[in-house]
């Protein structure tokens, strides 16, 4: 049996920037995204722990320690600058697969640099 199970996350990210006459997607600090095992392209579900909303979009990668994320496209509409937000990937495994996998969870401070890993 193959179950969807958490890959990566990022706990309260703050949402840097938002540009809604973008094609879409989220940019994302590129240590970030090395860090919690994420690529660019790569499907992500968005959780904005301030306003409750919630969307599927794919990762752009950010330049190195900039600290951005910056929601793009019409899920822009969903988020401001100053929220704070929970960004995740899963995966799909054999039930075999899970009894050696550990999901790759980050925390962040208010500059998105990560305290925690």
């Amino acid at each position: 049996m193959k179950r969807i199970v958490l890959k990566s996350k990022i706990h309260r990210a703050t949402i840097t920037d938002t540009n809604v006459d973008y094609d879409g997607s989220l940019t994302l600090d590129g240590v970030l995204m090395r860090e919690a095992n994420l690529i660019p392209y790569e499907q992500i579900q968005v959780y904005n722990i301030t306003n409750g909303e919630r969307f599927t979009t794919y990762l752009i990668k950010g330049k190195d320690n900039s600290g951005e994320v910056v929601v793009n496209g019409a899920a822009a509409k969903k988020a401001n600058s100053g929220d704070k937000v929970i960004i995740v990937a899963y995966a799909t495994m054999d039930e075999d697969e899970m009894d050696f996998f550990v999901p790759r969870v980050l925390l962040v401070d208010d500059q998105n640099k990560i305290t925690s890993r």
